[in-house]
């Protein structure tokens, strides 16, 4: 009797749920076949490019990081990236606030102003800037006419225009994953703490940043990421002084024709974006997946 309880208790295993993954499997192919057309083979050619063209070794590399030229360019990459990230949390982080409380009519509004900017055609948005910021512009006439400066500034070709004109691009890129985490927190959690004694600073610091900090963490790498590697605005709004990367990379391809630089130029951005992406996973991913388990 035992024996045929335990032989009904425990039915034999079914091999549906393999069949189910192996044809899961097959609908991601054409996602995993265009992944390898379009991304790892152009990426693989570019790796052997690197150290293949114009001899077989690493050369391209130990010119790329021996020269302080090149180290100058990534030195200017890496500030740019680093200033138009902070300028825009600082800004950034208000506005998505903002978006989080408002009432949803006036919260509506201000999201489609944000995405209708972000719509709006990039090399248009770059010369618009240009005009403003250009010394016989509308910022300098005004700051002039107020009296509060005397002669115009110079906000173009240096790290100033590059900042303001990145700032205004990249900003929906933040706000919009920050405002997604703001929206998931409680605001009763704000007044627990005021209620307990603790001030605005106070409840801002030890509570809503550390609470807002996975939207912090994505929207700022992905701001800083995509900075790294950007391409229209720096060179019309910094110059040659302030040159970045994306355009040392087309100078080498376009002008002189080193593509075994370039590519190593290239290959070197792609690894300093993958390693900060693995960081932003590794420090983040843990904090989110737990708080999607909550």
């Amino acid at each position: 009797m035992a024996n045929a309880l335990s032989t009904v208790e425990q039915p034999p295993v079914s091999p549906r749920p393999r069949r189910r993954d192996w044809r899961s499997m097959r609908l991601l192919a054409p996602a995993m076949l265009l992944l390898l057309i379009f991304f790892l083979l152009p990426v693989l050619s570019l790796l052997l490019r690197s150290v293949l063209d114009p001899t077989p070794g690493l050369q391209n590399y130990a010119q790329l990081l021996g020269s302080t030229t090149y180290l100058r360019v990534f030195g200017n990459t890496f500030l740019v990236a680093t200033v138009v990230t902070v300028v825009t949390l600082v800004i950034g982080f208000p506005v998505a606030w903002l978006l989080a409380i408002a009432p949803k009519r006036v919260s509506s509004v201000l999201f489609a102003i944000l995405l209708l900017s972000m719509w709006t055609n990039l090399l248009a948005r770059t010369f618009a800037w240009m005009v403003l910021l250009q010394q016989t512009g509308p910022i300098n006439r005004i700051l002039m006419a107020l009296g509060i400066i005397h002669e115009p500034l110079a906000l173009v070709n240096n790290l100033i225009g590059v900042t303001v004109g990145m700032t205004y691009i990249m900003l929906p890129f933040l706000v919009m994953p920050l405002h997604a985490t703001l929206r998931s927190i409680d605001p009763s959690t704000l007044r627990a703490a005021a209620i307990c004694g603790a001030g605005r600073w106070q409840a801002f610091w030890r509570i809503l940043v550390p609470l807002a900090m996975p939207g912090i963490a994505s929207g700022a790498l992905m701001v800083f990421v995509m900075a790294l590697g950007y391409f229209v605005t720096p060179a019309l709004l910094g110059g040659p002084s302030y040159m970045m990367l994306a355009e040392l990379v087309a100078q080498l391809v376009q002008e002189l024709l080193n593509w075994g630089l370039a590519g190593a130029a290239a290959f070197v951005l792609l690894a300093v974006t993958l390693t900060l992406y693995a960081v932003q996973l590794r420090y983040t991913g843990g904090a989110r997946t737990a708080m999607g388990g909550r």
